[in-house]
């Protein structure tokens, strides 16, 4: 298979990407492990080993590379690599900084469990990373998109047959984004950490580099969807603003470099910033929820006792998660599926799941449980739900669907995405112009290149599922959705023996 300078002639069987990773060995899992069971369930319905490896599979085939030269300034900037979002040819800085935070994250707390899948992570990660440093390479500016989304949308072609303009964005002191800038600073921080034993030089480098990023986001305040709004709206509009951003970026720098100056800043700037908001929805756009998770494990674990709302507020979450419990507020299918919302449900299903296992991994370790409204919610509670909704996602629902593809006898035949729907290089070497591609997005033929390891976006609250390429809202995969479920997949590969 030839490759192409924009990754993706398809699949993702295998990579033809050469990589000069250094290696990182796994570290074992130690006894006192609050994740290390001796004993485990005899029964899966799932081969979550499996599921876990396609997972982070699908990363290398939203892979992108390209020199990139906008016209419109000074210099050639090059930003080789990163990933495509989602069935698109663009790259969203916004997005792309949220998965590799989140990617780390599930390294961070399930990646001694992962076994041969975690040297794999780790390259996902990097990968992301790379071309992150390469976006904030001058001070006080970050290249926060590469490709102009509008008139991407108006071709159906192939990453390699790209004709579209390749015109770059960024943000500055004159056109701030606290909230893109924040998420790479949390992604660079929580990589950090990733790395710091197996290759301390990288490690300390992203985190030299996240302290800078950081400062710069709290400084020049300001969302990038005010500067940026025709380039990056509707896509990646920062609708919560920048403030959750802070927090989560704070939170971020606070555990990778123990400097007692994030701490300070989370305790005078947290209420400010909505530590206590009561907005339960974790995902690209909105960080309150994660920051308040991660920031409860430094009470709980830790015994940060200068953080002890955190657990009040983690708690909150929890509990508006919790079928029948006081505060209880989400949605669920029929069939039992956490619905938030009609365009791209499976990405909160995916966070969500993996903050429960995180959040019973902290509470175990501190032997406690979840207080809802003076019922107490036990971690095993936790993870039994989690279970189910990757259970779910992954075939046990009323259509017995799959949405992870290539996973299981039934999945999603008819995704939306452009190198998975045209024909690849190899079976068709003749360029395929900008309008032509449409015919395939809008007809009924299944896509040729099985995109292995991508999570759609997944049934709509009636746990109905058409199918249909044309509909991005429910058939269109995204980074972002499979970056937490590696963690999660990760926890469950383990627990029932699987690694």
């Amino acid at each position: 298979m030839a490759c192409a300078n924009f990754s993706f002639t398809l699949l993702v069987l295998c990579s033809c990407f050469a990589t000069s990773f250094l290696v990182c060995h796994g570290f074992p899992v130690h006894h006192n492990n609050p994740l290390h069971h001796r004993h485990h369930p005899r029964f899966a319905s799932h081969n979550y080993r499996d599921a876990l490896t396609k997972s982070i599979l699908f990363f290398e085939g939203q892979r992108s590379g390209s020199l990139i030269f906008d016209a419109e300034m000074t210099m050639q900037v090059d930003l080789v690599g990163g990933y495509y979002d989602a069935g698109d040819n663009v790259k969203f800085g916004f997005p792309m900084a949220f998965t590799t935070t989140m990617l780390s994250w599930s390294v961070l707390e399930f990646g001694g469990l992962m076994k041969g899948e975690l040297q794999n992570a780790r390259e996902a990660i990097r990968w992301a990373t790379d071309y992150l440093l390469k976006a904030t390479a001058h001070t006080d500016t970050i290249y926060v998109q590469v490709g102009d989304a509008n008139k991407d949308h108006a071709c159906w072609e192939r990453p390699e047959d790209m004709d579209t303009p390749r015109s770059v964005f960024k943000v500055d002191k004159n056109s701030p984004g606290s909230d893109v800038a924040a998420e790479t600073a949390a992604a660079f921080a929580a990589a950090s950490l990733v790395f710091r034993r197996c290759d301390p030089t990288y490690a300390k480098l992203l985190l030299r580099r996240a302290i800078r990023v950081f400062q710069f986001a709290d400084k020049y305040r300001g969302s990038y969807s005010n500067g940026l709004k025709r380039f990056v709206c509707p896509f990646y509009c920062s609708y919560s603003g920048y403030e959750d951003e802070l927090l989560w970026g704070a939170a971020w720098l606070h555990k990778a470099t123990k400097n007692p100056t994030y701490l300070n800043y989370i305790q005078v700037n947290g209420q400010t910033l909505g530590a206590a908001q009561f907005d339960n929805t974790f995902g690209w756009d909105n960080k309150h929820v994660g920051a308040r998770i991660l920031l409860s494990k430094a009470f709980l674990v830790q015994k940060l006792q200068s953080l002890h709302d955190y657990k009040g507020h983690a708690d909150n979450f929890i509990c508006s998660l919790i079928p029948g419990a006081p505060f209880s507020s989400a949605q669920y299918t029929p069939g039992g599926l956490l619905f938030k919302m009609s365009d791209s449900n499976m990405q909160y299903v995916t966070s969500t799941s993996f903050l429960l296992l995180t959040y019973a991994k902290y509470l175990t370790s501190a032997h406690t449980v979840v207080n809802c409204g003076g019922t107490a919610v036990t971690p095993k509670r936790l993870r039994a739900i989690a279970k189910n909704q990757v259970d779910y996602l992954l075939g046990d629902n009323p259509l017995k669907m799959s949405y992870m593809v290539g996973y299981g006898p039934r999945y999603p035949q008819r995704i939306h995405h452009r190198g998975s729907s045209l024909p690849s290089f190899s079976t068709h070497p003749g360029k395929i112009q900008c309008s032509s591609g449409f015919s395939v997005m809008n007809s009924q033929s299944p896509n040729p290149n099985v995109l292995v390891g991508a999570i759609v976006g997944g049934p709509d609250e009636h746990d109905r599922f058409p199918d249909e390429r044309s509909d991005y809202e429910q058939s269109e995969p995204a980074t972002y959705i499979n970056a937490p479920l590696v963690g999660a997949l990760a926890y469950l590969a383990h627990s029932f023996g699987q690694l």
